[in-house]
């Protein structure tokens, strides 16, 4: 070949190569780069050929379209076959007279109607791993391939590759997330199921302990009222279930009107004054005036109590925590901070998900199902609002809200960016 020769098919290969990218999908991308091959190579014919784990063997994963008919479903054993030995060794074949070699598989000739005589081979390779083989077959004018030949395969070899194991990727990932999307069906299925069917006997159990202990001596209350405090503990939890659920499968409600922020932070402080006392922490307000806004009154308490009960939990004894709300364009805000052990930086952006823990569960010391924070974002969200949390291990965390003043207009106003 001359080297004006040489340069032209540099320029075609180049131009072919280019326009490869045009095809998005593999089966147009792979019939696309075979005609290149079969046009540059001058070859009967060309194939790919890929390994399948499942059997063991080659199948036929591209094929011009005159062929795809006869070759659909015919595998080539990977052993004693040209194609095992190009993708064992990971190198170009060639082979010059297939009539009298032993590595052609003859009942490829049968299935594709025509006389194998001449084969060129190379691996398809992606990061040092053989996905499989690229085939040309029975060059023009019963010649032999050209080094030249191996060149043009190699260089169609490497984007075909590319794609095949993009596709794999691909349809991995899709599978990953069909999984996904089962798991997180059937667990919503059985938080909203298990919820249910806990409510009614949980509610028989509180209702006939706190009617006992009214019958009850004091020094026989006692009793009682452990199994009263933890059976709404229990109630707790599924109420926090239910309102997670609920929010995610749209059967939340809102009953909004005009409140003021102001008396819902002190209510709250209020309701944890008593905790905050015994255990030496302080817990004070800082709420502005104008803290007016269109909200559920019942479910901004509960977001920001189980703000507050966070707080709580990891802030030591004799520590401070501090809740301030405000008013900004178009909203108020509303934070708690505190001086307790804080969040490592890792899981700063995961401490709102559902049954997230800080700690480990063989190691942590501080209780709880790791839901409060999510019902306080499900309960923020409700309401067009958005949270998120501060944090410095070892000195503590700041959880900051934002609702709108107004109810949300679709496409009007936006919410200020967060940090």
């Amino acid at each position: 070949m001359s080297s004006a020769e040489r340069e032209q098919l540099t320029e075609r290969l180049l131009e072919i190569t280019r326009n490869l990218g045009a095809a998005l999908e593999l089966g147009p991308f792979l019939h696309k780069m075979l005609s290149a091959a079969r046009e540059l190579t001058a070859s009967e014919t060309v194939s790919i050929l890929e390994l399948d784990e499942t059997s063991g063997q080659f199948r036929f994963a591209a094929t011009l379209w005159g062929q795809r008919d006869a070759l659909h479903g015919m595998k080539v054993p990977l052993e004693g076959s040209a194609a095992g030995q190009v993708f064992a060794q990971r190198k170009p074949l060639r082979i010059s007279n297939l009539t009298t070699d032993s590595r052609q598989f003859s009942a490829l000739e049968f299935a594709s109607a025509f006389e194998t005589r001449t084969l060129l081979g190379v691996p398809l390779l992606s990061r040092g791993q053989a996905l499989g083989v690229l085939e040309a077959v029975n060059k023009a004018n019963n010649v032999h391939y050209t080094e030249e030949d191996i060149t043009i395969l190699e260089t169609l070899a490497a984007p075909a590759a590319l794609a095949i194991h993009n596709d794999a990727l691909r349809r991995r990932i899709d599978a990953s997330y069909t999984e996904l999307a089962e798991l997180d069906r059937l667990k919503n299925d059985f938080i909203a199921i298990t919820s249910h069917e806990l409510r009614t006997p949980l509610g028989l159990i509180l209702g006939h302990a706190t009617f006992l202990r009214e019958l009850l001596s004091e020094e026989n209350r006692a009793q009682l009222d452990v199994i009263i405090k933890n059976a709404s503990k229990l109630k707790e939890i599924i109420e926090s279930l239910s309102n997670v659920d609920n929010f995610q499968t749209g059967g939340a409600r809102l009953r909004q009107r005009s409140v003021s922020g102001r008396r819902i932070i002190e209510e709250v402080v209020a309701a944890f004054a008593e905790e905050a006392a015994r255990r030496r922490i302080s817990l004070q307000a800082a709420a502005g005036d104008d803290l007016m806004v269109e909200a559920d009154p019942s479910k901004i308490a509960i977001a920001l109590s189980n703000l507050v009960k966070n707080a709580l939990t990891f802030t030591d004894d004799g520590g401070k925590i501090l809740i301030t709300g405000l008013s900004v364009p178009g909203y108020i805000q509303v934070s708690v901070a505190d001086n307790g052990i804080g969040i490592p930086a890792r899981d700063v952006p995961r401490v709102f998900e559902r049954f997230f823990q800080v700690e480990s569960h063989l190691t942590r010391r501080h209780g709880g199902m790791g839901l409060g924070l999510a019902v306080a974002k499900v309960m923020v969200e409700m309401h067009g609002g958005r949270i998120w949390a501060e944090s410095t291990e070892g000195q503590g965390s700041i959880f900051t809200f934002l609702l709108p003043v107004s109810l949300p207009q679709a496409d009007t106003a936006s919410t200020p960016t967060t940090p």
